[in-house]
């Protein structure tokens, strides 16, 4: 009878994770609409097959050494042996689900934090010069600071996050924050768009090419979202699971709710109008803040938690731009900004964190990805260049990098 059950929750389990993991893929599709949306038609199709390729790299670099990277300590046989075994590589009890099912779940987290990082470095990056990036970021830099937060290692052997007090329930820091680290990176040596700085460094506005599309983009993130929060209670056989998953299904989508809110209102106080790319990005923030714990909080505390981050992302668009920092989609405010936010608030709702423990946390993640990308765009920079040539950023990446447009019946004859 026992055995049974067990098979029986087992069996749930891992369906669960498989329909949820299946849900955090469909976001890549999210991103990729957001982000073609909101940059200009002439940007399209490479912006579409950079959102793909990074998905396929991602997939490929995690199997070939991220995955044994993250869990299995740097040994390179974990992730096969594991797989085959009845547990979890690394784990030292069996696992209430399949092993192959964990991986399938870890890999499309990886490809969410490289997705951050393609809209943020759009219209004047270089494709390959992006991809290059992509396998290093996937492949070493993620996983790496994936071992120190959700493997449980110490940094660099110093000191564990765990025994600091730091939590992140499903990745605000971990994923979130740390894509944006990565892409401050790539933007700091890119630099700006050509025409979003005037001569005195005002921001100019380079309105996206399609508003439809980076709307569906944003609900499809909502929805998958369910996915990426819910999935990481590891489990919904249980009636505690269950009932812990259908709060984390319910404070997400509240948060994302305060979040849109918040951002709309901000916006229409400071502009006067109402601004459907803030709204946007204030449903996502709201997403980003309450990813780091969406377990704890009541529902109007996830509300409000959701709000902070999409008053807080308004005004970060607004700061970066000040700044000079070119983000076409806002994704360094959206998941750096408010990705931070996310960790600060564990505390406030779960006894098991600390303010300090987070705040090390927060620095350890941020400073590594921000680093170790920062070198790995510098070296990218000096063998093959990172941008565009001015001529091909004015024509379009999508003739100089694709050789096609995404709209050609637009295009006027000659």
């Amino acid at each position: 009878m026992e055995d049974n059950i067990f098979q029986l929750s087992y069996a749930l389990d891992t369906f669960y994770f498989l329909v949820c993991g299946a849900l955090v893929m469909w976001m890549a599709a999210g991103f990729a609409m957001l982000e073609s949306g909101l940059v200009r038609s002439k940007n399209t199709t490479e912006i579409l097959l950079k959102n793909v390729a990074l998905f396929a790299v991602a997939c490929t670099m995690y199997m070939v050494c991220g995955y044994s990277i993250m869990y299995g300590g740097g040994d390179f046989t974990a992730f096969l042996s594991g797989l085959a075994a009845d547990g979890v590589a690394g784990a030292d009890e069996p696992a209430t689900y399949a092993p192959s099912a964990d991986f399938f779940f870890q890999v499309v987290f990886v490809a969410t934090a490289m997705s951050i990082v393609s809209g943020a470095v759009a219209e004047r990056m270089k494709l390959w010069a992006f991809l290059a990036f992509a396998v290093v970021m996937t492949g070493i830099i993620y996983p790496l600071e994936g071992s120190w937060t959700w493997g449980g290692m110490p940094v660099f052997g110093m000191y564990t996050l765990g025994d600091l007090g730091f939590s992140d329930f499903a990745g605000s820091g971990i994923v979130h924050m740390a894509g944006a680290a990565a892409a401050l990176a790539g933007v700091i040596l890119l630099g700006a768009r050509k025409g979003k700085y005037g001569p005195q460094g005002q921001a100019q506005a380079i309105p996206g090419a399609n508003l439809p599309l980076a709307t569906l983009g944003t609900f499809i993130l909502w929805m998958g979202w369910f996915g990426f929060n819910g999935g990481s209670v590891l489990a919904t056989a249980t009636v505690e699971s269950a009932n812990s998953v259908a709060v984390v299904f319910l404070n997400t989508n509240a948060a994302a709710s305060g979040g849109l809110i918040a951002a709309l209102l901000v916006a229409k106080l400071m502009f006067g109008k109402a601004d459907l790319t803030m709204a946007l990005n204030g449903a996502l923030a709201g997403l980003v803040a309450i990813t780091a714990e969406p377990s704890t909080p009541t529902a109007l505390q996830a509300t409000l938690f959701g709000g902070l981050g999409g008053v807080l992302v308004v005004f970060s668009i607004i700061g970066l731009d000040k700044l000079k920092i070119d983000d076409p989609v806002g994704a360094i405010s959206v998941h750096g900004v408010v990705g931070l936010l996310g960790l600060l608030l564990v505390p406030v709702t779960n006894d098991g964190s600390s303010f300090s423990g987070q705040l090390i946390g927060a620095a350890t993640i941020f400073g590594w990805v921000f680093a170790a990308s920062f070198a790995t765009w510098f070296v990218l920079k000096m063998v093959m260049g990172i941008r565009v040539s001015e001529e091909e950023e004015y024509e379009g990446v999508d003739l100089a990098e694709c050789g096609m447009e995404a709209y050609p019946e637009f295009v006027s004859a000659k």
